[in-house]
């Protein structure tokens, strides 16, 4: 693989090799106020490296930066803009698969007023002042700006295979060096998947590879992704020379670069379960406020349908409303041993009754702080509110939601998910369980919520990495955890976490340690002729037990 071959470069010239080559100029060119970690440093040097000395270098150039959720994706798409700009290029076409994402990165980089905005207020490469511009196709276009098109990938195969007026056409791509970056790129691995050629003419990948990338060898194709299945043989084949850099989701965790993840399970109806996170989430916010943090807290209540939702976020606010002392006093009886026994802990030590709570929380998850969102209740004011949910400004606490946020979401102040339903999709494979795509959909999302909150209380702590993984008893752990609040059923969790350990959102529970034999054992009788047995563990189906006395036998 690629990236390895970096790593082997890496490991023979010194671990500062890649980090040490990023080029000032592009560095202040990007937001002062995101400062580049180490991780992201290695990415932009590996990117230069491939540029300037790589000696297998490939044309068209198509690289692949696997990189986990959270782990500032979007800051380093930027970054290799104003890289390929300094070596001439000066069209761009980001596309995605989601219009979510569409509109989030076109804020991200167009909107000097965004606190998301990439760049410096003023972008300059020597005196001259360059500006972003977004385009609809690349026809008399300004040659000293950077000119993006914004499109899904959907759309950007409608574009070229029914084209019309002042759209984007094949004939634009004639003599020009096109950068195109995708985002989310798992999703442009279908054609690697399915290679029946007369699929191949209809397909939107097509469109991208055959009719765009290919056309000029100094085109560029750049994808990004947290998800690769590299399992397929096929996909694993494909990106075995494209992987530049791999910094997963394990290896997130480990440089603490994430929130820890608690599953709590809680025999409640939803809607109650519901309260459980609110409770939980005012807790959060208390802590905060004691240490003179800004913090609102986030919840993110998740449903099977869009019916359902509708459903749950009218029950909720109907629950809200009517709250009573003796619903708080009913989930704190089962708070043992939890971390909401920490909280109503801390209710009790601080004097807030819960009449007081009812009130605050009536306040806080009001109508007009709680959104429902779906793909029928979606408009632009509520794209902007998701992509500002840290601003002082946004009140938001909780957003219902079916599938919208699986992807593309960016947001560090989701502390709570609340599985609002009660279903496993998994099934035997070759006598392992294996998770379906609902819980692999959950973990990705899990994944997601799992970005850190940056915060510090002096200056010698590093504001964007977990602290207290040592004082695991510090109040303050609470702003280092998403809770991830389920139904009580022990075959789901099972599978749950065991897809989160195998993404590497969570550690693996078994320790390895070695064990040693005395010289003096080794030489008994016992050591040398004893026999060892060994039990092995075989899946019991159970597929022949339709009763108890079955199972009997």
């Amino acid at each position: 693989m690629l990236y390895e071959t970096f790593n082997s470069i890496k490991e023979s010239f010194g671990e500062d090799y890649f980090t040490s080559r990023i080029d000032p100029e592009i560095v202040q060119n990007l937001n002062p106020n995101f400062e580049l970690r180490e991780y992201q440093k290695e990415a932009l040097g590996r990117f230069d490296f491939y540029f300037s000395e790589y000696q297998k270098r490939k044309f068209p150039v198509h690289l692949l930066f696997h990189m986990a959720t959270g782990s500032g994706k979007t800051l380093i798409m930027a970054a290799n803009v104003l890289y390929l700009y300094k070596l001439g290029y000066r069209n761009f076409i980001f596309f995605v698969n989601s219009v979510n994402i569409i509109e989030k990165t076109r804020d991200n980089f167009l909107n000097p007023l965004s606190e998301k905005y990439l760049f410096a207020p003023k972008i300059k490469f020597g005196d001259k002042e360059v500006f972003i511009k977004e385009v609809q196709n690349f026809e008399g276009v300004n040659p000293d700006d950077i000119n993006i098109i914004f499109t899904t990938i959907q759309g950007l195969h409608i574009r070229m295979t029914q084209p019309k007026e002042n759209v984007l056409t094949e004939e634009d791509f004639e003599g020009k060096d096109i950068a195109l970056i995708s985002d989310e790129a798992h999703h442009l691995q279908t054609i690697t998947k399915n290679q029946k050629e007369q699929e191949l003419e209809k397909s939107w990948e097509y469109t991208v590879i055959k009719r765009i990338f290919e056309k000029n060898s100094k085109n560029i194709l750049l994808e990004f992704t947290a998800t690769i299945d590299l399992g397929n043989k096929n996909i694993r084949k494909k990106y075995e020379d494209r992987i530049i850099f791999q910094y997963d989701l394990k290896q997130f965790r480990l440089d603490k670069y994430s929130k820890e993840i608690e599953v709590l399970q809680a025999d409640l109806e939803p809607i109650d379960r519901a309260v459980q996170a609110v409770i939980l989430s005012q807790y959060r916010r208390k802590i905060a406020e004691k240490y003179k943090l800004h913090l609102k807290p986030v919840i993110l209540f998740k449903s099977k349908s869009i019916r359902e939702s509708k459903e749950n976020y009218d029950g909720f606010l109907a629950k809200i409303k009517n709250l009573k002392p003796n619903d708080l006093e009913e989930i704190q009886s089962r708070a043992k041993g939890t971390d909401l026994e920490k909280a109503f802990n801390y209710f009790r030590k601080e004097n807030i009754t819960f009449d007081n709570l009812i009130k605050e929380l009536q306040e806080d998850f009001s109508e007009e702080k709680v959104m429902l969102l779906d793909s029928e209740n979606i408009d632009e004011e509520k794209q902007l509110k998701l992509n500002s949910l840290e601003s002082k400004n946004n009140e938001i606490r909780a957003i219902f939601a079916v599938n919208m946020l699986n992807e593309g979401w960016d947001v560090l102040n989701l502390f709570d998910i609340v599985r609002l339903y009660d279903t496993r999709d998994g099934k035997w494979v070759r006598g392992k369980y294996k998770p379906g795509n609902t819980t692999i959909g959950e973990a990705q999302l899990i994944g997601r919520g799992a970005r850190y909150f940056p915060f510090q209380l002096d200056e010698t702590q590093d504001k964007y990495k977990r602290k207290f993984d040592d004082d695991i008893e510090n109040e303050l752990r609470i702003i280092e955890t998403l809770h991830y609040h389920s139904a009580h059923n022990p075959k789901y969790i099972e599978e749950i976490k065991s897809a989160l350990t195998e993404m590497g959102i969570i550690p693996e529970k078994h320790v390895q340690v070695d064990l040693f034999i005395k010289d003096s054992f080794k030489k008994t009788d016992f050591w040398k002729n004893g026999v060892i047995f060994i039990n092995d563990r075989v899946p019991n189906l159970r597929t022949e037990i339709f009763s108890l006395d079955d199972a009997k036998n």
